[in-house]
């Protein structure tokens, strides 16, 4: 197996074929993989204000302790589903 140190070094495939022969013959280094994947940091967070009614928000806490979790962590999950698929229809 070659190890492809950058990610330039893979090719632009014309079809999936041609990917599955290329994979058959290569792997990535560690390195690489290892350097893609992202650590998120408690520095990178930023406190923002919302203003909800009163009884909005009570019926989010309420759905947030029926899955045992935080309702401002189950928020930033919402908002980050939302984001992608959002992001996925442009």
């Amino acid at each position: 197996m070659q190890p492809i140190t950058r990610w330039s070094d893979i090719p632009a495939f014309d079809d999936e074929e041609a990917e599955a022969r290329f994979w058959d013959t290569h792997e990535l280094d560690a390195r690489v993989m290892s350097g893609s994947v992202h650590e998120p940091d408690s520095r990178e967070s930023t406190t923002i204000t919302l203003r909800f009614d009163p009884r909005m928000l009570s019926r989010i806490k309420r759905i947030a302790r029926s899955r045992f979790l935080n309702y401002q962590s189950m928020m930033k999950q919402w908002l980050a589903e939302r984001l992608e698929d959002e992001l996925r229809k442009q």
